[in-house]
């Protein structure tokens, strides 16, 4: 599926500006033809809504339209029944606004766009109307067609106008991330890079999975992808979520081998052929089935005496093994999903626990501390109009809950706000060159369109940039309301002044506010998302979560990737920690453990439970730093009393789990040594 872009891939930005454009003239044109009160409005929608694929633009259509919906029936219900009241109309505003952009935080998913947009709408319909309440249904009514009428036309051109799928860039993006992954395994298994090399790269991995998840967010909005395709993106996602922590327990076990050379040597030339396969790539069957044969070939035996290097060995066995699986399952997938074939008539050797979407991480502590700063920036930017009595003071409190809520997600605010003063800056200055130099010589629709397109293409084209996403995007939307587009030319100085003056007051009181409510930072938010990877071990273990390995998997993985991007002020033992996943390989050891210990004897499974009780306990409290030494010796005792269970496949699998959470817990800690088990301990 490496195919050489194409000139459309290699020119999407002008290709996204100039498809955005045209939906934005056409959504002007129309609601000037209609003779909208704000047809201007229709144009900004258009920019709020488009993106660069069309199931993310169909996706955020629908999302946007229920938003709107939402945030119109709130405005009617608050402005008529408490515009007499302003304090009281100002606190139900800001709670709003607040209430809503905290459920979209804790969402995390596109979804969380409905909430979002149903905060900040509230300010955007409401905030304008107050000195007419009595016409407050008449006015959002006729809001929301305009916004409605640039949702439709935003979708409609996407659709019509060489569109970009959601499905065919999942499948691009999950094949080069593929392709990392084997070179990565390779690499591991021949002993190839530093330490620190392949954890760097799990963490980018770790990252670009993290992006692909929330892309196939978008999938069931795009009519282009078929079901197949779709349904072969979610399971290709769900064998790609076992991937990075087999990769960092190969490694690890690796490493442990390596001190014990006989094993080494046995296990050298395997892993070498392993390496070679991964970077061959050959789709040959025959090839597949000899290599599990000679890796099946090297797994030792695990006796009543069996030593530490000897588990070890088998564990790394049949980890290897299981990556053989995956990687020929992924590419069986990745066939299927080219020739559109239904994934459900493969015959994979891997099959997850779960069919459902990937977990995501959400803090709701965090959620509400930014929700409430934003909260906090309305009311003080209605305490500020109130107390001055500034007629133009409304809007200073409209872009707060605006702007506020665009920025709710980031670590470092003020950074962020000062970026946005320049913005303002540009589009204050753009605004004005329009309104005074430009729209006066303008006598009809076809002489506008020419003016504006220098401006928004530019604007279209940055927001299709990576770099310059954010800042083209605030240029468009900013640049459409700020103009105010009408059938006639009515602009006057003064009001041109109140309205920058508005803008700029409610950025800078949004940044103050914000700045001194969010003053922990991007240490305080890594260090709590290390402390949710231990409570979620805890859970793993303590049967509190769903003993479901794609659930889990995919909940730290997005940790990790959340921890990338913060990853300078993460202590460097956490670093690593995270980095090796190495709370997400015990809780699936746990996992494995418990699910093949339903079959052993009632003692062995005892043991087991009274393991894992004490391990969750344990989880529950701890932050950082070396588990107590109790844990090891408990979990050895566990693993002498497992070894003198009757040799089966479900004891050497339990022995391999208890294995698991050795290397993953105590990574540093003396090999096991053979001993009789304390049968009073276990018992106690």
């Amino acid at each position: 599926m490496n195919h050489p872009s194409s000139f459309w891939d290699r020119h999407a930005a002008a290709i996204f500006a100039v498809r955005t454009f045209a939906a934005a003239m056409l959504a002007l044109a129309i609601a000037l033809l209609l003779d909208m009160p704000r047809p201007y409005w229709a144009m900004a929608s258009v920019y709020i809504t488009s993106n660069q694929l069309t199931g993310a633009t169909s996706s955020k259509a629908v999302y946007r339209m229920l938003g709107t919906l939402i945030g119109a029936a709130g405005t009617i219900m608050l402005i008529p029944n408490l515009v007499d009241a302003p304090e009281l109309l100002s606190l139900a505003m800001a709670l709003w606004v607040g209430v809503c952009l905290y459920i979209s935080l804790i969402d995390g998913t596109p979804r969380g766009y409905v909430f979002l947009l149903s905060g900040y709408t509230i300010g955007l319909l409401g905030f304008p109307i107050l000195a007419t309440p009595e016409s407050t249904f008449d006015i959002v009514t006729a809001r929301v067609q305009e916004i409605m009428l640039g949702i439709v036309c935003a979708g409609i051109v996407s659709k019509l106008v060489l569109p970009r799928t959601v499905g065919s860039t999942i499948a691009e993006r999950a094949e080069a991330w593929l392709v990392s992954t084997r070179r990565l395994a390779a690499d591991i298994l021949i002993g190839q890079g530093s330490d620190a090399e392949h954890d760097d790269e799990r963490m980018r991995l770790a990252a670009a999975a993290s992006e692909i998840d929330q892309l196939s967010g978008h999938l069931g909005y795009e009519t282009a992808t078929s079901a197949n395709t779709a349904r072969g993106l979610q399971r290709l996602r769900l064998h790609m979520l076992l991937l990075l922590p087999l990769l960092a327990s190969l490694e690890e076990r690796r490493a442990a081998i390596a001190t014990s050379d006989g094993a080494a040597a046995n296990l050298k030339s395997i892993s070498a052929a392993a390496a070679r396969w991964l970077d061959a790539g050959r789709e040959d069957g025959r090839e597949d089935d000899a290599l599990r044969a000679e890796i099946d070939q090297v797994r030792p035996a695990l006796g009543t005496d069996t030593s530490w290097s000897e588990i070890a060995v088998a564990s790394y066995v049949v980890e290897l093994r299981r990556l053989v699986d995956i990687m020929q399952d992924c590419r069986m997938l990745r066939d299927a999903i080219a020739d559109g074939r239904d994934p459900d008539t493969l015959a994979l050797a891997v099959m997850p626990d779960t069919p459902q979407g990937a977990a995501s991480h959400s803090d709701h502590g965090l959620a509400l501390w930014a929700a409430a700063a934003t909260a906090l920036s309305v009311l003080a930017c209605c305490a500020f109009w109130i107390a001055t009595g500034w007629t133009d003071g409304a809007s200073a409190a409209l872009f707060a809950g605006l702007i506020g809520s665009f920025l709710a997600a980031l670590d470092e605010p003020l950074p962020a706000f000062r970026n946005f003063c320049v913005v303002i800056l540009i589009v204050i200055a753009v605004n004005g060159i329009y309104t005074f130099g430009v729209l006066p010589r303008v006598t009809t629709f076809e002489m506008l369109v020419v003016a504006l397109a220098p401006a928004f293409l530019l604007f279209g084209w940055m927001a299709a940039r990576p770099a310059t996403s954010r800042a083209g995007t605030w240029f468009a939307i900013f640049t459409s309301v700020q103009l105010a587009l009408q059938s006639a030319y009515t602009a006057d100085f003064t009001s041109f002044a109140n309205s920058s003056v508005s803008l700029m007051v409610g950025v800078a009181i949004t940044a103050v506010t914000c700045g001194i409510v969010r003053t922990l930072g991007a240490a305080w938010i890594a260090g709590r998302l290390v402390r949710s990877n231990w409570r979620t071990l805890a859970e793993v273990a303590g049967r509190n979560s769903k003993q479901d390995r794609a659930a889990v998997g995919s909940l730290m993985q997005h940790r990790l990737a959340l921890l990338a991007a913060r990853i300078t002020v993460v202590p460097a033992e956490a670093r690593r920690d995270a980095a090796n996943l190495r709370q997400l390989r015990t809780a699936l050891s746990i996992i494995d453990l418990r699910r093949v210990s339903l079959r052993l004897s009632r003692t062995a499974m005892a043991a087991i439970d009274e393991l894992l009780a004490r391990l969750a306990s344990i989880c529950r409290s701890h932050t950082a730093g070396r588990l107590p030494d109790g844990l090891v010796d408990h979990l050895d005792g566990t693993i002498a009393l497992t070894l003198r269970e009757p040799p089966s496949e479900e004891r050497n699998e339990a022995l391999i789990g208890l294995a698991g959470i050795r290397a993953g817990l105590f990574p540093g800690a003396a090999s096991y040594q053979p001993h009789e088990p304390d049968q009073g301990g276990v018992a106690a």
